[in-house]
């Protein structure tokens, strides 16, 4: 049951021989080492970013959401070819709020297009933070995983190698009751 612990390696050992790929300074792989061997490291992303959300990120989220939508699509297509029907068609060129070339619509198009792009790219960025956060957090799961199947390896070659034992030991004793 003694295992040559000059051969065998530690967590500390195999988690470091993971990390030769990553560049890490020397502090962030000690941590990180702690944090793989001695502490539960699962964590929900979505929980801990609804916390830290701020109306402005809420907002956000709801315009790019909305906005984003077969819905809002068909609503604002529906718009415009009202206003270009409206304005070219029932009313009368001297009549018309915008005449052909729809130059007020043209400006109202761009007004929203310049408020939407930031609002949505504000949403995006904090969900590619997220995703890292996410990232980060399947690593260091996969990591600690990998840890533990090491671990239960040698558990099960401990075992085996006692029931080989133990069956080595019976077969004796029934051999020699045998014999007797």
């Amino acid at each position: 049951m003694v295992i040559n612990m000059e051969k065998r390696r530690t967590k500390r050992d195999i988690v470091k021989m993971l990390l030769r790929n990553n560049e890490l300074a020397e502090q962030d792989e000690e941590e990180l080492l702690d944090l793989l061997v001695e502490q539960p490291i699962a964590i929900d992303v979505d929980k801990q970013e609804e916390a830290k959300m701020t109306l402005g990120d809420r907002i956000a989220d709801r315009v790019s959401e909305v906005c984003g939508s077969w819905l809002f699509i068909i609503i604002f297509v529906t718009f415009l070819l009202g206003w270009i029907i409206f304005n070219a068609v029932v009313l009368t060129n001297d009549k018309a709020v915008d005449p052909y070339p729809f130059i007020l619509l043209n400006l109202v198009l761009s007004c929203i297009a310049a408020l939407q792009a930031p609002i949505i790219m504000m949403s995006q960025n904090r969900q590619a933070a997220k995703d890292s956060l996410r990232n980060q957090n399947d690593y260091r799961t996969d990591l600690k995983s990998e840890l533990i199947l090491e671990s239960l390896h040698d558990h099960i070659n401990v075992i085996i190698k006692n029931q080989r034992k133990i069956i080595k030991l019976l077969e004796e004793e029934d051999s020699d009751d045998s014999q007797n």
